[in-house]
């Protein structure tokens, strides 16, 4: 194969001819990132290598420097993920964006030497498929070393060797990649990596029957994924925002690249994927980052959504996504997209709250101002490996910052470390005797599940009510069954009730994980704790009695192999039979006075006039924006038949009522029948 070979076609399918334009876009109007990518190709010229690029799966932060010769397995620490992000060659595009831009030929220079020595020195073995050629890596490198090469096409150092060399290397990822394949590895989100590298490479490679061949068994395989790992509200069923991306990245991948070229895509793929940008969507924070739940990092998802947005010619989520393309985008779309793309018309998200139930997450929301509040409510499957044990978990924005935050991923080395990040402690949930509801096994197994019990939820003009239990407490002697209800009074009061059933004695504990970025205060005669941040402040009210509040030092880690201190405030209690917990909380922004007023009313049966114990009923008065709201929150039948329940003169029927005591004191507003 030689280069004109390599080269003789239309490769507007594959890449584009204005790189030059693209550069000039790019160097206009984002200098930072332009300068970035700079500053990473001359660190690989220098043999330095440090990964910092936005959705760079496993960062570093310190640079590993190779005196001589690069030792492509080269491990440092006890963290393999080193090798394997090492291994992915992200750094080949920075050298071709760097030679775009500037037109050094050191870059093509380092390009094929280093293409040349991996190739030369790291033959496909059972030994490397574990590490440097692991199936993942082979995936990822399809997509890398394919984009990669086409930079350099007119450099005179990629020779007829290196492109012969190249091609021949090609062949035989891709003809791994299908002999790999296998149904048990359907559920993964690496066999979609693994089948968009085998696409990427079948249409980059000249066309033949072999190639076509190629492209048809990907798309196959990745039906058949799309069907199995995109749950029908569009979250990919491994419970990880960031890789949730890293699959959707690679689908919007295969869409634009089969739409280049002509090919017909399942309509099962094309509807899947769109469902996943509705995902990205709804997940989003007002700063417009992802939430770190899972294995996932503090991450700006608008560039996949304004990916998302062209391919699919959504208005919705171009006013989700960028008013202009990113630095990477326009490199991936080309300078016609980019401009076509400033044009697209935006139109207003047709909601603000939103239930994504199949995969249990529940997402309460003001408005999609930069302002907003935002609660996250989570109950659904583990997720597989890159799932936490973060059942019944919240994460909380007031104003625009966030207040409660999930701890992150920190890196995957089994031990303490990965453990501290994934077991339910690490979470803003609720633990039984200090015991795990899931127990992990290693890095990625698990010894024990708990199965969610996702139950009704209701969103209303003035108020929202999501709820969900789960079982991983049912196996103990006495087992308690735990139920979490979240009663969202808009625009900015939020009631927590924790309920555990069980008929022995428990300690109970809760967890609150704060932003390292605020202060917390404790005021444990007034049972309340104060979060007050760059912009926001939450007053959180404990309104269950006999508890006993502790703050302690935990660890945040918003991105790989990066963990930082943080506060998290614990909420104890013993008690033998049914208990609950009851937290309000009131979030404004830092600069606001408004007050907030919070006491506990007594329950009673209108019919028998007799007054409901804890256990049964529990009633709250608000007083908030100069009105008066009454909750009332039954944990058991308490109704007998034509009876209704009281509280501070406000009568219904219900297991969970409001009432706006300005408009009415009688039936109130049903939450939940």
């Amino acid at each position: 194969m030689t280069k004109a070979e390599f080269f003789d076609r239309d490769i507007s399918c594959y890449f584009f001819d204005d790189m030059e334009k693209i550069g000039e876009y790019c160097k206009t109007y984002w200098p930072e990132e332009v300068a970035h990518i700079l500053r990473v190709a001359d660190e690989v010229c220098r043999k330095e290598f440090l990964f910092d690029l936005k959705w760079d799966m496993e960062r570093t932060y310190e640079p590993v420097i190779f005196e001589k010769e690069i030792q492509w397995d080269y491990m440092p620490g006890d963290d393999p993920e080193f090798i394997f992000q090492f291994n992915r060659h992200r750094f080949f595009i920075c050298l071709g964006q760097a030679y775009a831009i500037t037109k050094d030929e050191k870059y093509a220079k380092v390009f094929t030497e280093m293409l040349m020595d991996w190739i030369q020195k790291v033959p496909l073995t059972k030994e490397s498929q574990k590490t440097t050629w692991r199936t993942i890596e082979a995936g990822l490198r399809g997509e890398f070393w394919t984009k990669a090469i086409f930079y350099f096409r007119e450099s005179p150092f990629l020779t007829n060797e290196v492109v012969e060399a190249f091609y021949q290397c090609m062949v035989t990822h891709a003809e791994y990649l299908i002999q790999s394949h296998s149904v048990m590895r359907r559920m993964s989100n690496w066999s979609i990596l693994e089948d968009h590298g085998l696409f990427e490479i079948a249409l980059m490679l000249p066309q033949s029957e072999k190639t076509r061949e190629y492209a048809r068994i990907a798309l196959e395989h990745l039906e058949i994924e799309a069907r199995l790992q995109i749950l029908p509200d569009g979250a990919q069923w491994e419970q990880s925002p960031m890789y949730h991306n890293e699959v959707y990245h690679c689908f919007l991948d295969v869409l634009i690249l089969a739409s280049r070229n002509g090919i017909t895509i399942p309509k099962t793929i094309w509807e899947r994927v769109h469902q996943m940008a509705y995902a990205n969507v709804a997940w989003k924070k007002p700063n417009g980052r992802q939430f770190i739940n899972g294995d996932s990092d503090d991450t700006d998802i608008r560039d996949y959504i304004s990916i998302g947005a062209w391919v699919f010619s959504d208005p919705v989520l171009k006013e989700a996504g960028f008013e202009r393309l990113d630095f990477e985008s326009v490199w991936d779309l080309g300078i016609e997209v980019a401009k076509q793309y400033e044009q697209m018309k935006a139109k207003q998200i047709p909601f603000t709250s939103i239930a994504l139930s199949d995969s249990g997450n529940y997402y309460l929301r003001t408005d999609w101002g930069e302002n907003a509040n935002l609660l996250h409510f989570h109950c659904g499957t583990l997720g597989a490996g890159h799932g936490h044990s973060d059942k019944l978990h919240l994460d909380l924005v007031i104003h625009g910052e966030d207040v409660l935050m999930d701890s992150g991923r920190f890196n995957y080395v089994a031990g303490p470390n990965r453990y501290e990040f994934k077991d339910p402690m690490a979470h803003n949930t609720i633990t039984v005797d200090g015991k795990l509801f899931t127990i992990c096994k290693d890095s990625w197994e698990c010894s024990k599940l708990s199965a969610p019990v996702n139950q009704k939820y209701c969103f209303t003009k003035q108020y929202e009510f999501v709820q969900g239990g789960h079982l991983g407490y049912m196996d103990l002697e006495n087992g308690v069954f735990v139920n979490r209800k979240v009663i969202y009074i808009k625009p900015d009061v939020y009631l927590l009730i924790d309920e555990l059933y069980s008929g022995g004695e428990h300690t109970y504990c809760q967890y609150f994980h704060f932003n390292n970025e605020g202060k917390v205060e404790i005021l444990p005669e007034k049972q309340k704790a104060i979060y007050r941040g760059k912009k926001a402040k939450a007053e959180f009210y404990f309104i269950t009695p006999d508890i006993e509040i502790d703050t302690k030092k935990t660890r945040i880690s918003r991105n790989y192999n990066q963990a930082e201190e943080q506060t998290t405030v614990t909420v104890q209690k013993q008690q033998k039979g049914f208990t609950s917990f009851i937290t309000v909380i009131f979030g404004q922004g830092l600069e606001e006075t408004e007050e907030c007023k919070v006491e506990k009313v007594r329950v009673r049966s209108e019919f028998k006039d007799v007054i409901h114990p804890d256990s049964w009923a529990e009633a709250l008065k608000i007083e908030v924006h100069k009105k008066e709201y009454v909750v009332i929150v039954c944990h058991q039948e308490v109704n007998t038949p034509t009876d209704q329940t009281e509280a501070d003169g406000c009568m219904g029927f219900g297991q969970v009522l409001v009432f706006d005591k300005e408009v009415e004191k009688q039936v109130g507003t049903v939450l939940l029948w």
